[in-house]
């Protein structure tokens, strides 16, 4: 896939465009229906908070922004590209190639060193060992961990297995950064930590979406985009704050 994203007529370019996208489970006499007919578009270096409580849809619409579900019925396009009607193989390689995961339980490896998660994704993509190493340093120094290379997890905090896991996400290069409740397992601190580092990489050009149902951690993004019973109930643009450190004891 290219980079080049989808014009709209302002000289902005469209990451995400979503049109009439619904996701109904069928679960024999019941169907289920998780997210109906939402519209969205996502502009390249976005900063967008999708919130909503337990059972709102937001969870299922991160499933199919990051190409790890498929909808009933509707289209998504990802950098111009139609990806609704991929099959598993076709789906395996947008979500290697264009979509950096940050995930709540962090999801690494554990006996494996935080290097070699962050060379995961090269792994799958076909890099050479020496490509893979030099880019997952590169990932790890974005996120400050450069000097905990030769670490495993259990040898981390909980804030730096999550900067692990942003390093992972950034590796490839990906079209959008997508985090599902990345800051549910941290304390304030550190929660406020990998927030800001959010915003670093924003401010560097990176889209950023976060699922989260946390004002304190909305409040960060420059759009929150609200779901209520599987639909998009509000969208506005904020003025993002960048609210002080907690406090240490």
């Amino acid at each position: 896939m290219s980079d080049e994203g989808v014009g709209n007529g302002d000289g902005k370019r469209r990451i995400i465009e979503i049109r009439g996208l619904s996701k109904i489970y069928d679960m024999g006499k019941l169907k289920v229906e998780a997210s109906l007919d939402v519209d969205l578009d996502i502009e390249k270096n976005e900063f967008v908070a999708i919130m909503g409580p337990s059972g709102s849809g937001k969870s299922t619409l991160m499933n199919l922004l990051g190409c790890l579900d498929t909808p009933t019925r509707g289209s998504y396009k990802l950098n111009g590209h139609e990806v609704s009607h991929l099959d598993d193989n076709e789906l395996a390689a947008v979500r290697n190639e264009e979509i950096g995961f940050i995930f709540q339980t962090f999801n690494l490896l554990p006996r494996a060193t935080a290097l070699h998660n962050v060379e995961l994704p090269l792994i799958y993509a076909g890099c050479s060992g020496r490509e893979r190493r030099q880019r997952a340093l590169h990932a790890l120094e974005i996120t400050g961990l450069a000097d905990r290379a030769d670490h495993r997890p259990n040898e981390l905090s909980g804030g730096e297995r999550q900067r692990v896991a942003i390093a992972r996400a950034l590796v490839n290069d990906p079209a959008i950064l997508l985090a599902d409740e990345p800051t549910g397992n941290l304390d304030s601190k550190t929660s406020y930590e990998v927030m800001e580092l959010f915003i670093r990489l924003h401010e560097s050009g990176q889209t950023v979406i976060v699922v989260t149902h946390e004002r304190d951690i909305a409040v960060y993004a420059h759009r929150v985009t609200r779901f209520l019973d599987g639909r998009i109930v509000s969208d506005e643009r904020q003025t993002p704050k960048r609210a002080a450190a907690p406090a240490t004891q």
